[in-house]
């Protein structure tokens, strides 16, 4: 991803940099402005500006120090951040004696661990910015001390978390700063009792009350905060830059080199395109005996190549690729398919169970154009697939796991299956194809983000699960638990376990008691408030049969005691209900 570059594009960086030099020289004109810092309390109506995450500027009367140390007591959250602390000389050309060129030694009560860009020397090395600054390793509170190479005269002190404004959490909002000269003995200079409270998002950095200053000062510094406002709106503006994922197609691709012991550095005699050698059949690009020939002749080289291996792939010679898409097909619709390894065909994965079966079916794969519908079609209208799932002692006893097919194999639903079935039953399902997809997680504005599963569920969330946002390692936290692999795994085959979590999970979970209230509020509409035709009504939306006689008693007893948003949770927990037979 990167800025497009236009006709107009270098006169704008020029026009950006002009302003920013501005801007950076109308905010030091305005410090000028600000009150003294009052750090044992404020004067009545003479409270500074509020802390913000960019840049704060500490002024106070002129004070001789060898030391500096700035105590952070409270932040907005996490452990403190500095991304840069000067310190400024009492003279008429002000100069930061903070610089670690300078001299000046820091020291800090912790160093958050086993990070490169968050480390103590960033505290007073000159570069702003994240990339480049200190946090401590305590949450909301931490110390820095800069010593100087010998006793100065100080009257300003600059720090911000993040001066490039791209992060604003860390940000301390309780803090003092103490001075101490050769005597040790430590004074406060300022602190953030004479400041307003926080004010979450703000990046201003000078904020004057025009109000308060003298007629002269006053005009003065109404027009510098008139002329600031207009040039960060036109730095906002300047900024702005159409973003395109752009690259550079190259017409022939580079040579691909064997590599000694796998060392890059070490190439030796250059390979083409083919395929191993041990499968039966043979791929070796530009082979007149490949399959794979003939190419189409307006294809450029790296297109050829990959025009290529398209065609081997599914090569009517090549029944691999057929093999394991049906065998997909066959797991979909019976929970295991014919080769229970699906993701191994080799001579580590299972034997099929039905391998002339598994042999026809992708031979009527490729034979019918490599259609999906048509084998999804053959399978469901298949005698195997239309079995009951009632068992037999018999049957039992010689494949309890019903891997010969000799019934219809009962399976709880995955994960995405429960869930929209739930939700198509509340009435609450959005069929809605494509489009941007929703989030099972909330992330908060930290740089590093942290993902907690939503307590609430909107209507915007009530889409087929397939669309849900997937984040690495972090389960859904309601769905999660029926084996639904996390975005960091790959699963071919998903396990199956029954845990104490999934019953939890399934009765007493936000998303089920909201859904439970949906269906109730449905049932009411649609079969009035009549118990015994809320029942017919539930039976036929959740089981697709009518209840019988026992059925209609106890779940009219059971809506008469309790209501009926508890039945509708009894319907949704039902094994009739999560359960495929």
């Amino acid at each position: 991803e990167r800025k497009l570059r236009t006709a107009d594009s270098e006169t704008r960086e020029k026009e950006l940099t002009r302003s920013r030099q501005r801007l950076a020289e109308v905010e030091s004109a305005l410090e000028q402005f600000e009150p003294l810092a009052k750090p044992l309390g404020p004067d009545t109506n003479s409270l500074r500006a509020p802390v913000n995450a960019r840049k704060n500027v500490e002024r106070f009367a002129p004070v001789s120090a060898r030391k500096l140390r700035f105590m952070i007591s409270k932040t907005t959250d996490a452990e403190p951040c500095i991304d840069e602390l000067e310190i400024y000389t009492a003279e008429s050309t002000p100069q930061n004696i903070a610089l670690s060129t300078s001299g000046t030694i820091a020291r800090a009560s912790t160093v958050y661990p086993n990070s490169d860009i968050h480390r103590l020397e960033h505290l007073n090395d000159g570069k702003h910015g994240n990339g480049r600054s200190w946090i401590s390793n305590e949450r909301g509170k931490g110390w820095v001390e800069l010593e100087f190479s010998n006793t100065v005269v100080i009257s300003k002190i600059v720090w911000g978390r993040d001066r490039e404004q791209r992060y604003s959490d860390r940000l301390a909002v309780e803090y003092r700063i103490e001075v101490a000269a050769e005597s040790n003995d430590w004074q406060i200079i300022a602190s953030s009792a004479d400041r307003l409270p926080y004010v979450s998002g703000s990046k201003k950095s000078v904020r004057i009350n025009v109000a308060a200053l003298a007629g002269d000062q006053a005009a003065s510094a109404q027009n510098l905060v008139r002329e600031r406002s207009e040039l960060e709106s036109r730095i906002t503006e300047l900024a702005k830059a159409a973003l395109v994922y752009g690259g550079v197609f190259t017409p022939k691709p580079e040579p691909t080199f064997r590599l000694h012991r796998g060392d890059p550095m070490h190439k030796r005699e250059a390979v083409s395109p083919a395929a191993l050698g041990l499968i039966a059949v043979p791929f070796a690009y530009g082979n007149s005996n490949s399959p794979s020939t003939p190419l189409a002749p307006n294809l450029t080289e790296d297109q050829r190549r990959r025009w290529a291996l398209a065609k081997w792939i599914v090569d009517p010679a090549n029944p691999l690729t057929a093999r394991v898409m049906v065998n997909r097909l066959w797991q979909y619709h019976f929970g295991e398919g014919l080769v229970s390894t699906p993701s191994d065909f080799g001579v580590n994965g299972a034997r099929p169970t039905h391998p002339e079966l598994l042999d026809w079916l992708a031979a009527e794969f490729i034979e019918q154009g490599w259609s999906l519908k048509h084998i999804h079609r053959l399978i469901l209208n298949s005698a195997t697939y239309r079995q009951a799932s009632d068992s037999r002692k018999d049957g039992l006893a010689v494949d309890a796991n019903s891997r010969l097919l000799w019934r219809y194999p009962p399976r709880r639903l995955e994960a995405e299956p429960i869930r929209d079935s739930i939700l198509a039953v509340s009435g609450q399902l959005d069929l809605r194809m494509g489009g941007p997809g929703f989030n099972f997680f909330e992330a908060n504005d930290n740089y590093v983000r942290v993902y907690a599963p939503r307590r609430e569920w909107a209507p915007d969330t009530f889409r087929r699960m397939i669309y849900g946002t997937v984040i690495r390692q972090r389960p859904d936290g309601v769905f999660g638990a029926f084996d639904c692999p996390d975005g960091g795994q790959i699963a071919p085959k998903r396990g199956r376990s029954t845990t104490p979590l999934q019953a939890f999970n399934l009765l007493n979970s936000s998303f089920i008691m909201q859904q439970a209230g949906f269906l109730a509020v449905r049932l009411e509409k649609e079969a009035g408030h009549d118990s015994k035709a809320q029942v017919r009504r539930a039976f036929a939306l959740a089981f697709q049969r009518e209840p019988e006689r026992e059925e209609t008693r106890a779940a009219t007893k059971l809506i008469g005691e309790e209501g009926l948003q508890i039945f509708c949770r009894a319907l949704l927990n039902a094994n009739e209900f999560i359960y495929w037979e």
